[in-house]
């Protein structure tokens, strides 16, 4: 896919979007994640949550420090995100430990797959730094073992987290659209990409299949 010269404005400011509402995403999915740990039942499942949290934050460090070797500000990169991200979060509150363990792996699964999608629209080195980024080598597997053991023992819990997953699955879609559509410069770069609508729409439905691969590992339906 052929992407805009990086000496574009209108590129430039695209990429800018995509590495700060990548970060910022890391960044609060490190806060969630590190405060959900202290929720954990057991030793073991706040040491695997702590894990996780460590993991977002250091691929929050990988995208900061690419912005500031690139002369971005990553505050400034940041701060469109701040507002949109806080009413992802208020809409999406889990109801317990479990319902957010299912949200950092479902929900956070669906964002991710959405940065993939638009890492093929911008140049190798932001692209490679965004790969990093999203590569949590396995940190968040511990979650399917904790779901499908839950099944075993709670008669209710497989109806009500198939519903919360499905919850996620149109709240992050839409956090996504806001994202791809709504904001200028994610447009640009979609339409500096060849793009057009009925190949947005297959970005989505491919965002909606992973889900539902994501949703059968943990043992619900989709």
């Amino acid at each position: 896919m052929e992407h805009t010269s990086i000496d574009d404005p209108t590129y430039h400011a695209a990429v800018v979007d995509l590495l700060g509402v990548l970060a910022y995403g890391e960044l609060t999915a490190f806060i969630r994640m590190a405060v959900d740990s202290d929720l954990a039942p057991t030793l073991s499942l706040k040491s695997s949550m702590a894990g996780l949290a460590n993991t977002e934050y250091v691929q929050y460090g990988v995208l900061v420090e690419h912005m500031r070797s690139h002369d971005i500000d990553p505050d400034a990169a940041m701060a469109p995100f701040v507002v949109p991200f806080a009413s992802y979060h208020e809409r999406t509150k889990p109801r317990g430990w479990l319902e957010g363990l299912v949200k950092a792996y479902v929900g956070d699964g669906i964002a991710k797959d959405f940065y993939r999608e638009m890492s093929v629209f911008v140049d190798d080195d932001t692209r490679e730094v965004m790969a990093r980024a999203l590569d949590d080598a396995g940190e968040s597997d511990f979650v399917v073992g904790v779901v499908r053991d839950t099944l075993k023992t709670d008669r209710t819990a497989s109806g009500r987290l198939a519903l919360w997953g499905r919850r996620l699955l149109g709240e992050a879609l839409s956090q996504a659209q806001a994202v791809a559509v709504e904001r200028d410069s994610m447009s640009a770069l979609l339409v500096g990409g060849g793009v057009d609508l009925a190949e947005v729409g297959q970005m989505f439905t491919r965002l909606t299949d992973n889900h539902s691969k994501r949703m059968t590992r943990l043992g619900l339906s989709a």
